[in-house]
């Protein structure tokens, strides 16, 4: 059994075998998972529409019909952020090469060994649930950034360029003392206690710079 704080969300199994199809619900359910299984990727397209929940797929490579890899693109389009563990038992070097290149997890063969898939689940729920803690960064942001003035964004962009208040106030006209009062409101709007973080939340807020662009921040 996993650690309590790792067994959350659902994984969606889809294969086109009813009797793997089974087997796996019954182990990952034993496992603590929420299970969620389907014959074809059309049918966890049609599912899967408004699924906002956390998660992971297991998607084997064969199907009839959208085959696992075409099902990845789809999903990619539709920008799903699930992770999607792929599965087959007619494993090849070019299907395996394109399908990590394109963001799957991973890439087991079957049969598959039950503890190398359940740490495979594991990493990719993890991994899903970072992500969406960095999307709802994202939107938390973006809206700090709203609330500032246009004076104060100017502001920031040449704060987090850098530049020190005399040159901030002589680039935008104005006085030291007036740069530094709306240095001290953008810090308080954007929540941030230093340079670094005013530059990854700005980076997050895809304020236009030149500097942001060219560091490519990562958080």
């Amino acid at each position: 059994m996993l650690d309590a704080n790792i067994v959350e969300g659902t994984v969606h199994v889809v294969d086109d075998d009813p009797s793997f199809r089974t087997a796996l619900e019954r182990r990952l359910r034993t496992a603590g998972y929420m299970v969620a299984t389907y014959p074809s990727a059309e049918q966890l397209l049609n599912d899967l529409s408004d699924y906002r929940g956390l998660g992971c797929i297991i998607l084997d490579v064969r199907l009839p019909g959208l085959s696992g890899p075409e099902l990845q693109g789809r999903l990619r389009a539709l920008g799903s952020t699930l992770p999607i563990l792929f599965v087959t038992g007619y494993p090849d070097i070019p299907t395996t090469v394109n399908t990590i290149k394109a963001g799957a997890e991973d890439f087991l063969v079957k049969p598959i060994n039950s503890d190398q898939l359940l740490r495979a689940i594991e990493r990719a729920i993890v991994r899903h649930r970072t992500l969406r803690e960095l999307e709802a960064d994202d939107h938390v942001f973006r809206a700090r950034h709203l609330t500032l003035t246009p004076r104060q964004r100017q502001v920031l962009q040449l704060v987090v360029r850098g530049k020190q208040n005399k040159q901030i106030a002589h680039q935008l006209g104005a006085t030291e003392r007036t740069i530094k009062a709306h240095r001290h409101d953008v810090m308080e709007k954007m929540e941030a206690r230093s340079v670094a973080e005013l530059a990854i939340a700005a980076h997050v807020s895809d304020v236009p710079t030149s500097r942001l662009r060219e560091t490519r921040l990562i958080i």
